[in-house]
């Protein structure tokens, strides 16, 4: 059964989930660490997304955020795009996920 449509409204909380895709590894090494890190501040800031916490585990990591005026989406599509498709990032070339490849919890 498909999953309904994501609620995308700004301003609302959410607890995203992404995941690699059959279980896989989202992080190989520090540095795919560090890529995640440090991209997720500036597309926050570029988005009016309010992060609130996160947790990063190999094949998988939460965030709880509140979104901004673009939504959830506009944040999640720019955050794992340039994640996943920075250069020299271990898990590039293996195709493990796709740039709508996470689920969320909202709470309003």
């Amino acid at each position: 059964m498909p999953r309904g449509p994501r609620l995308d409204s700004p301003g609302t909380l959410h607890h995203v989930i992404i995941r690699g895709i059959e279980k896989r590894e989202i992080v190989a090494d520090d540095k795919d660490r560090g890529i995640f890190v440090s991209r997720m501040g500036p597309v926050a800031l570029k988005t009016g997304t309010n992060v609130y916490a996160w947790a990063l585990m190999t094949n998988h990591a939460h965030i709880l955020l509140k979104s901004g005026q673009p939504g959830l989406s506009a944040f999640m599509r720019k955050f794992l795009a340039g994640f996943l498709f920075e250069e020299g990032s271990a898990i590039w070339s293996v195709g493990i996920c796709s740039v709508s490849d996470y689920q969320n919890s909202c709470r309003c």
